[in-house]
């Protein structure tokens, strides 16, 4: 038997209570590792997932203790060693690739120059050898144009080879162990997709040891070996991917599996009631019991044990018994025939001509998003989807006034324009349309509490002050099933899921007539993301406001939209009711998004149907899809925009393909992906 690369031995660390008291984020944590092996470790936020990760490294955050145990990496004890040493097998033999790798790289040096200085860190090769070795691992991590890579700037990569260059300088030392912290969250379906697989291999062809961190269970399913499930720091079921994500003993198992959105079912499905116990809190029962829906009072008598089911270890007496499954609650549109808002062939630029491009007469680059148009009905949601770079959230940010248009017209159902930028819109047209964002931390005034957060767009457009605002903002709160304390907390104080919650009250505190939802689930884990839906359904369908929803994640777009339009480089490719657009006939790019969905399912794998390749802006003329699409029909794809094919119920696709062509490709991938 192979000697495990990595073990943790009943490790538990955490922090000491003002009182004493110890207060544990790991509780008794044991897992081990093989060489070449990848192992899973899931839970929601708050369960100590990227924590045991870390203290693989023998890294602790700052005020935290080891209680007890160890973690044991290629023989050493990293909790033991001194810190030269620890130090000196981070980066060479166990390297971490976090979640944001346009983070990890340094702005202001090219991608070159970062990975020759992990190499004169980690290794004794001369200059010359380096220059060497650089190439080779950029070419390693499937880059294209290695040369030409080595010499950008982080900002000049896509977000997908921004993460490669990140694992090129994680292999810089030869590690011998790779952590990964969600680092395909931020990405599109396809770029996860490519990224994944090109994970696979590399720990195939290197015997490469990977822990690969995530709250995505279709991402676990595609690269992991094993599975670790972890909730309130302990371990509650582990064991081969294929049997505890096809047959899930623990009842936090299956709840978290039948959380996730999926193609083939549309509808919003339910969340688990409550909330994990709070970080370092004493547990003297299952800390899984007031949410379980199995729950026995044997439960409450202790904390039960990890004992061996079959195949896997499982942290529940009455594991394998299945309780009564909860299907999905279907949408009920709440659409009128009114329009809420219309864009007219709206053009957006980023990069506008200098005087010296004017005075030699060079031609304006192609518009960031062209040609974009659709009518959104009251009530109504459309979903937008596409790749990172597809213009989705421009157009958001037009409809605001954060990115003004370069022609055509935006207008609310009443004909008000709002071409105007935000600075030049009156109060009452920013009341009307209203914007959640992806990322709450960065939307949430740190300084302010929760209540002055929400009291602000209540003085602003309705002049409401002191305990007439306080109880409305109290109201908020409540709507979206937070507390009445949480008013004098601040964000540093909520979770992400509360936060996000949060930003949902601020914009109907406004009482918006249009919504515009950016990408509002995306750093959510399963869990808190099916809450967050069904809770912006319900706001819609109490308040009758019009939703623009953007997400790279098809089956959340499915569950809550209405009618979907699919832009590749700011184009609509193809717009029509979700139902409509989700099946047969794809155009070419809806249905190489498609092919790319991960299931949690490890038999499912994706259907990569596009090249690999990002662009930094649309071509000049034709199809604006015509360099990546493996079903192109000859030069009239180079040449002459597509018509739109008009076809039933408004469905619409722009391509040079006969519909009856695309029904028949559509339906091979239905059937490879059956």
């Amino acid at each position: 038997m192979t000697e495990p690369l990595i073990k943790i031995e009943d490790l538990s660390l955490g922090f000491t209570a003002k009182n004493g008291r110890q207060a544990p984020i790991l509780r008794g944590l044991s897992l081990e590792l093989a060489p070449g092996e990848t192992l899973g470790i899931v839970g929601e936020s708050g369960s100590g997932k990227s924590t045991v990760a870390l203290a693989m490294m023998g890294y602790l955050k700052s005020g935290l203790t080891v209680f007890r145990g160890r973690a044991i990496f290629d023989g050493n004890d990293m909790f033991a060693l001194p810190e030269k040493q620890r130090t000196r097998l981070r980066g060479s033999s166990i390297a971490l690739i976090p979640q944001n790798a346009g983070q990890a790289l340094t702005p202001t040096l090219k991608i070159g120059r970062q990975i020759d200085e992990a190499l004169q860190l980690h290794t004794a090769l001369s200059a010359g050898e380096r220059s060497i070795k650089v190439l080779e691992l950029l070419n390693r991590v499937r880059l294209p144009s290695p040369e030409d890579i080595a010499e950008r700037y982080p900002h000049e990569l896509s977000g997908g080879q921004q993460q490669r260059a990140a694992v090129a300088m994680a292999l810089a030392g030869n590690a011998k162990a790779l952590l990964l912290d969600e680092p395909t969250t931020g990405l599109d379906v396809t770029t996860q997709a490519h990224i994944l697989e090109f994970l696979r291999s590399l720990a195939k062809e290197l015997g490469v040891a990977m822990i690969y961190v995530s709250h995505d269970l279709g991402v676990i399913a595609r690269v992991a070996d094993r599975v670790a499930v972890m909730y309130a720091g302990m371990l509650v079921e582990e064991g081969p991917t294929r049997d505890v994500l096809r047959e899930p003993n623990h009842p936090y198992t299956r709840g978290l599996l039948a959380s996730i959105p999926r193609l083939g079912e549309p509808g919003i499905l339910p969340s688990m009631p409550g909330v994990p116990p709070a970080v370092g809190s004493d547990l003297t029962a299952c800390a899984f019991a007031d949410r379980c829906p199995q729950v026995r009072s044997l439960c409450k008598d202790g904390i039960p044990a990890l004992e061996r089911r079959g195949n896997c270890r499982v942290r529940c007496p009455y594991a394998g018994e299945h309780a009564p499954e909860h299907l999905s609650t279907r949408r009920v549109p709440q659409v009128q025939h009114a329009r809420a808002l219309e864009l007219q062939d709206v053009a957006v630029s980023y990069r506008r001509p200098g005087l010296l491009d004017r005075w030699l007469k060079k031609p304006e680059p192609a518009p960031t998003v062209d040609r974009a148009g659709f009518v959104l009905k009251k009530g109504e949601t459309l979903g937008l989807v596409g790749e990172s770079g597809s213009g989705k959230s421009t157009i958001l940010r037009a409809i605001a006034g954060l990115a003004g248009t370069r022609k055509g017209g935006i207008t609310l159902g009443d004909g008000e324009s709002l071409n105007a930028p935000v600075a030049g819109r009156d109060r009452e047209t920013l009341r009307r349309v209203q914007m959640i964002f992806q990322n709450a931390d960065a939307s949430l005034n740190p300084r302010q509490s929760i209540g002055e957060i929400l009291m602000a767009p209540l003085k602003l457009y309705f002049g409401l002050k002191g305990a007439e605002a306080q109880a409305r903002a109290e109201e908020l709160l409540e709507a979206v099933r937070l507390p009445a304390r949480y008013m004098s907390r601040f964000p540093r104080q909520l979770s992400g899921g509360e936060k996000q919650r949060v930003g949902v009250a601020r914009a109907f505190a406004a009482n918006p007539e249009v919504t515009l939802c950016d990408e509002v689930t995306s750093a959510l884990d399963v869990s808190v993301q099916a809450a967050a839906l069904a809770l912006l359904t319900r706001l819609q369908r109490e308040n009758g406001c019009s939703y623009i929803f953007v997400s790279h994640d098809l089956a959340v777009v499915r569950a809550v939209s209405d009618r979907v339009a699919v832009l590749y480089q700011g184009r609509i490719c193809e717009i029509g009711p979700a139902e409509q657009v989700y099946a047969p006939p794809y155009h070419p790019y809806t249905q190489t998004l498609m092919g790319a969905v991960l299931e949690p399912d490890p038999d499912a794998a994706p259907v990569l149907l596009a090249n690999d390749m990002s662009e930094m802006a649309p071509p000049a003329t034709g199809c604006p899809f015509q360099r990546r699409c493996t079903k192109r029909i000859g030069p009239v794809c180079d040449t002459r925009t597509p018509l739109p094919q008009v076809l039933d119920a408004g469905h619409v696709i722009h391509c040079h393909i006969p519909a009856q062509h695309l029904q028949e490709a559509g339906e091979r991938l239905e059937a490879e992906l059956a």
